[in-house]
C-alpha cells in the first residue's frame, strides 16, 4: 500500500486569521467567493461523464471476473475528509484514501496537517477545505501512482447546497474528477428539512426501497436520503458532485457501504483523526 505523509502550514485567505470576525471587510470576501462559485458552476456536469462501465450489483463483496483489471473498468474509488484538532480548532488533517472497489481494501493513503487561516462560513466550506484536498490529489497525480482515483467520494455536499455548488462540486470541477457528495446532515434548502425526511423514511415502513428522493418545494431533485445498511437509523444524504448522475451515485454508494457511511469516507475519517492525533505536535 502506498503511504505518504506531509506536514505543512497554509494561508488560505490572503493572510487572514482563522478567527477572522465578520467585520466590514468580510462582505467583500463573501462576494468574491460567490463570484467564484458561479464561475465554477458553469463548468458543472450533473450527468454520467466517464468511460468506465459500472460494476454489476454486489461486485464489491463478491468475486468478479477480472476483478476490475480490464482497461477502463471502475476499480479505484477515493475518499477525502478533514479532521480537526480538539485542542486547536484551526489545526486540521486532510486525508485522501483510495480503495479497491472489489475488495474495499485501502491501496493508498496520504495526509496533510495544516493550520487553517480561512474561517468556516456556512455555504462556503470549499474555500476552507478544498485547497488541502486538491493538493493531496495533485501530489498523487504528480507521482503517477497507478491507483489514482477514477471517482472520488467527498465528506460534504454536492448540489445539495444553498448555492447548488458544495464542496463535492468544487473539488470535482477543479480536479476534473467524477465526484459524489456524502452528507451526514441535511442542508435545509428548498423546503427540505430533517424532520420531513425522517417522516418520509418512517412512512416507508418495511418496504425494500431504502431510498428517499430529496425533492424540494420547487419540484427540483436535490439528491437522495439513503438508509445504507440494514438497521441503520440515521440516513446519509447523497448528491451529485460532478460528472456523475444521481442514479449512478446511489448505486456506487450502496456498493461501498459496509456500515452507515461509505467505506472510502469512513476510512478517510478514521485515518485522518488517527494521523492528526499522532502528528499535530509538529506545529
Amino acid at each position: 500500500m502506498a503511504h505518504q505523509r506531509t506536514t505543512m502550514e497554509r494561508d488560505n485567505m490572503d493572510g487572514k486569521e482563522a478567527s477572522l470576525p465578520a467585520t466590514s471587510c468580510f462582505p467583500d470576501i463573501r462576494n468574491r467567493w460567490i463570484e467564484t462559485q458561479e464561475t465554477l458552476k458553469r463548468r458543472l456536469i450533473t450527468e454520467d461523464d466517464f468511460t468506465w462501465p459500472l460494476p454489476p450489483e454486489g461486485a464489491a463483496t463478491s468475486k468478479v471476473e477480472g476483478r476490475g483489471e480490464g482497461v477502463g473498468v471502475l476499480k479505484y474509488v477515493g475518499g477525502v475528509d478533514i479532521s480537526f484538532s480538539k485542542n486547536d480548532p484551526f489545526i486540521a488533517c486532510g486525508a485522501l484514501v483510495v480503495l479497491d472497489l472489489y475488495t474495499l481494501q485501502v491501496v493508498y493513503d496520504d495526509y496533510s496537517v495544516v493550520r487553517l487561516h480561512t474561517p468556516y462560513v456556512p455555504g462556503f466550506l470549499a474555500f476552507r477545505e478544498a485547497p488541502i484536498l486538491l493538493e493531496l490529489l495533485e501530489r498523487m497525480k504528480n507521482c503517477a501512482h497507478p491507483s489514482y482515483p477514477q471517482l472520488l467520494m467527498v465528506d460534504g455536499n454536492g448540489v445539495l447546497h444553498p448555492q447548488g455548488f458544495g464542496l463535492a462540486c468544487h473539488l470535482g470541477v477543479l480536479a476534473n474528477l467524477p465526484t459524489i457528495g456524502i452528507g451526514k446532515n441535511l442542508h435545509h434548502v428548498d423546503g427540505l428539512t430533517q424532520s420531513r425526511v425522517r417522516q418520509l423514511l418512517e412512512a416507508k415502513g418495511s418496504f425494500d426501497d431504502d431510498i428517499i428522493t430529496l425533492t424540494g418545494d420547487s419540484g427540483h431533485i436535490w439528491g437522495a436520503a439513503i438508509q445504507s445498511t440494514l438497521g441503520s437509523v440515521k440516513p446519509i444524504f447523497i448528491s451529485v458532485g460532478h460528472r456523475v448522475s444521481l442514479a449512478t451515485a446511489i448505486k456506487i454508494v450502496k456498493m461501498t457501504c459496509k456500515y452507515r457511511v461509505p467505506e472510502p469516507i469512513r476510512q478517510a475519517d478514521i485515518r485522518s483523526r488517527d494521523y492528526l492525533q499522532k502528528h499535530q505536535g509538529v506545529h
